[in-house]
């Protein structure tokens, strides 16, 4: 976006690299930015339900502060409003992950992801509807594209309100695919970086040893600018890496102009056949603008993935519900997850474990001979709501920990989003932005969904 926004719906199509330079320039206020999203929320969110709780009255505060004269306004962040998924903790606010017997409860201090953004001058406008527990029963978010479809999960609240666009930027967090599942459905970016690149201090858990956080936004470069506000060694997260945090922000601006990619084939073959030609078609796309593209199979079954993910993720969830049961408010899928978790033996779970090691063992090569892997990141348009999608495209890289992007890559017939996805080596975030760059350039600039402000 050029020139100096004059409205309320200018304001609101602001991605939050455009807001941060704007807001760092003079050009807009970060008052009439909050006033037009809330603005935007009051418009949308009954049909929409993106939001557990929208903080008003702090954020406009906070935004009268960054705009006060004399205020700091150098952070990479400064003025520009974040949603927080709610299994993350934001001091003053409830984390209810979901359950209603939670929504007295108050946070007593800023999670570490939290912390971070807000040292960058970001306002927490609210925290966004988290699926309960973060696992698969529906939630009661709308899909902004199509009210009748689901908008994926466990992000729901996040990758919906950014698609809506009633805020910028918002955390998610992934153990299956609950980053790049909705933003894909939504129609935004999303992504995962590797295991470890981001605190999980003050984030409810689902699986400890899968758990990322990430984020949902509307281009590369907002990607890049969460990336490098929210990332860096956390003593108090177990796993939390001590990789150094890279120049992300300087890589998305060089965009890699002959990525070498491997388009995964087993992806596509598992893609419905009415969306197949689509992602064919993008993969060609990708090669007539420079992109050397080599379709390539995973040395691995897919299926295998799948299992050892899931076994590891029922036997980590039921270890964690065991110390904090809601059973009786909790949704039936999480509740039978749960239980076959727990029936999971000891000598299994660390067979999973061993087996993971052994599948990153032997798909690490791959990212000798390609900057980044290439496939659907999901397997069609979003089904209705008694679901939240399909997350076998999305879960091999949380059981890996391999930083993963989506982008918003075309419309399938029913006018629903499709995303495109790459996955690269672990702590391989500059490259990954990289490659974005390029593919975002091909694809060219997405539209918004179907203006939902009188109905959704």
């Amino acid at each position: 976006m050029t020139g100096h926004p004059s409205s309320h719906s200018a304001l609101t199509e602001l991605t939050a690299s455009e807001a941060a330079r704007l807001i760092r320039r003079g050009e807009v206020s970060p008052v009439e930015l909050v006033e037009a999203l809330l603005a935007r929320i009051d418009a949308v969110e009954p049909d929409l339900a993106a939001w557990e709780i929208v903080d008003r009255e702090r954020a406009l505060a906070e935004a009268r502060a960054v705009a006060a004269p004399g205020a700091d306004r150098a952070g990479l962040l400064a003025g520009v409003p974040v949603g927080v998924k709610d299994i993350v903790d934001a001091a003053g606010l409830p984390t209810t992950g979901g359950f209603a017997s939670r929504r007295d409860t108050t946070a007593r201090e800023d999670s570490a992801v939290v912390s971070r953004l807000r040292r960058a001058g970001a306002i927490v406008l609210g925290k966004t509807v988290t699926t309960q527990a973060a696992y698969v029963d529906p939630p009661r978010t709308r899909n902004p594209w199509n009210a009748g479809h689901t908008p994926g999960g466990s992000s729901s609240g996040s990758a919906a309100a950014v698609a809506a666009r009633v805020v910028p930027l918002a955390i998610g967090s992934q153990t299956g695919g609950s980053v790049l599942r909705p933003a894909a459905y939504c129609g935004v970016v999303g992504l995962k970086p590797t295991y470890g690149r981001i605190s999980r201090r003050g984030v409810l858990p689902l699986a400890w040893s899968i758990d990322h956080v990430g984020v949902l936004c509307r281009s590369v470069e907002d990607a890049a600018l969460f990336l490098q506000a929210a990332s860096g060694h956390d003593p108090a997260d177990p796993g939390s890496s001590l990789a150094p945090v890279g120049a992300y922000l300087a890589a998305v601006s060089q965009p890699l102009k002959r990525p070498r990619l491997g388009l995964l084939v087993d992806f596509l073959d598992r893609a419905q056949p009415t969306v197949r030609p689509h992602y064919e078609d993008v993969a060609a796309r990708f090669g007539r603008a420079g992109a050397t593209v080599r379709e390539v199979r995973l040395p691995v079954e897919v299926q295998l993935i799948l299992a050892v993910h899931r076994i590891i993720m029922q036997a980590e969830a039921a270890a964690v519900h065991e110390a904090s049961p809601r059973s009786a408010e909790s949704g039936p899928q999480i509740r039978a997850y749960v239980e076959v978790g727990r029936a999971i033996p000891a000598t299994a779970y660390l067979q999973a474990q061993r087996l993971r090691r052994r599948i990153r063992g032997v798909l690490t090569p791959l990212f000798g001979e390609f900057d980044c892997l290439l496939l659907p990141t999901v397997s069609g348009p979003a089904p209705g709501t008694e679901t939240t999608g399909d997350p076998s495209f999305q879960a091999p890289w949380s059981l890996l920990g391999l930083p993963a992007l989506t982008l918003p890559s075309g419309l399938a017939g029913d006018g629903l989003p499709l995303g495109t996805q790459l996955v690269g080596p672990a702590f391989g975030e500059e490259t990954l932005l990289r490659v974005g760059n390029f593919a975002e350039e091909v694809i060219g600039p997405f539209p918004p969904p179907p203006d939902r402000s009188t109905s959704c």
